[in-house]
């Protein structure tokens, strides 16, 4: 995974570069960009050029980053069927090489399904932040630097956030902290003001496309189709390429969704069908619930652009069959597209918080049946 190997984000690879062949490195920076905007594989190849500039190794080709001594990896982790206490990342190290192997530009819930915790919150604990510290305070393998990636940092805890202060503000000689997050306003202040910013920006159109067409050896027109779908994501655009049953499935929940709240002013009945479909939806993960509340964003969004005759932009909305999207855009419109959105918003951020997801998609769906039937102006 080095820097010649990725893709995109030409200035900022040479930036880094540079940097590092101008021994110009601070000791903690702070990666942060959207999910598959190529924040992770940068920070990697970055420890990558690091550990070879400063080892016996004599390029960034034959350093391992991945089974490197010198590097260490750190993510949000869980209790499951093989860990029954205390998780800590160097526990599923060989599930990290295999994610990272097949899913580099992965997000976390592709993480979580593969250490088998989709139904758990993860987090990076002070069990995590104790391992750090032993780890950092062995002799370095090749004598050079010695790197610490933590992935996903927004999932640090604040007593492991506490913990590791101290350490990132005054790391031991030739230690570098590179943290990489989406959201870096959930990590606690005082991280955040000792960290060097690296904003990495979503992946351009034309990047994906090339990348597409080189990985998957798919038609151009194909790549063009899916670039614009996955709004400079490459984790969704790779996802896009195939034919994606969670995609299907929460297909078919939207449509079962939207009918039984357009239903409700015609029948009393579709208020129970609401009712079922909150349990069904309930039940699965609250990872999946998550994401299927962002894929529910994406089609109130394709409708609105559709409906105000932004055709152009619409991108096989929905796989159902017997739907008639283009009816059920002209529901969509200013008069109530921001109440939609916020009431998604509020739905994901209750669900994220752990709260009863039974009575949040009971309220949710019973603001879409009053939002769906307002009219525009």
């Amino acid at each position: 995974m080095s820097f010649e190997n990725l893709f995109g984000h030409d200035k900022l690879r040479k930036q880094l570069q540079q940097d590092v062949a101008e021994n110009r490195v601070p000791h903690a920076q702070l990666f942060v960009g959207n999910e598959g905007s190529g924040a992770l594989p940068l920070a990697i190849a970055y420890a990558q050029s690091l550990i070879a500039s400063s080892s016996k190794s004599s390029s960034e080709s034959v350093v391992d980053p991945m089974a490197h001594p010198d590097i260490h990896f750190v993510y949000p982790v869980a209790i499951n069927d093989k860990v029954k206490k205390h998780p800590v990342s160097r526990l599923f190290l060989d599930d990290w090489r295999s994610f990272m192997k097949a899913q580099p530009y992965g997000n976390l819930f592709d993480w979580y399904q593969q250490i088998n915790i989709e139904n758990k919150q993860g987090q990076i604990g002070v069990d995590e932040a104790q391992d750090i510290i032993k780890s950092l305070g062995l002799k370095s393998y090749e004598g050079g630097y010695k790197v610490v990636v933590v992935w996903m940092a927004e999932k640090m805890n604040a007593a492991a956030s506490n913990k590791l202060l101290k350490l990132i503000e005054e790391p031991p000689p030739e230690t570098v902290f590179l943290l990489v997050a989406e959201d870096d306003g959930q990590i606690l202040e005082t991280i955040r003001s000792r960290c060097q910013y690296v904003q990495v920006p979503p992946l351009t159109q034309k990047d994906i496309v090339s990348a597409l067409i080189d990985q998957f050896e798919i038609e151009q027109r194909v790549a063009e189709r899916i670039a614009v779908q996955a709004h400079g994501n490459f984790n969704k655009a790779a996802d896009l390429v195939y034919s994606d049953s969670e995609e299907q499935l929460f297909d078919s929940w939207f449509v079962q969704w939207v009918r039984s709240a357009f239903m409700v002013k015609q029948k009393k009945s579709a208020v129970n069908d609401l009712m079922l479909w909150s349990l069904e939806v309930s039940k699965s993960g609250r990872e999946t619930q998550k994401r299927f509340i962002q894929h529910c964003l994406h089609v109130f969004r394709q409708a609105l652009l559709y409906n105000y005759g932004m055709t152009a932009l619409v991108f096989d909305p929905l796989s159902v069959e017997q739907f008639n999207f283009e009816k059920f855009a002209g529901y969509i419109h200013e008069g109530n597209i921001l109440q939609i959105r916020a009431a998604l918003e509020e739905a994901y951020l209750h669900i994220s918080r752990n709260g009863n997801p039974k009575l949040v998609w009971t309220d949710l769906s019973l603001d879409l049946t009053r939002f769906i039937h307002k009219t525009a102006g």
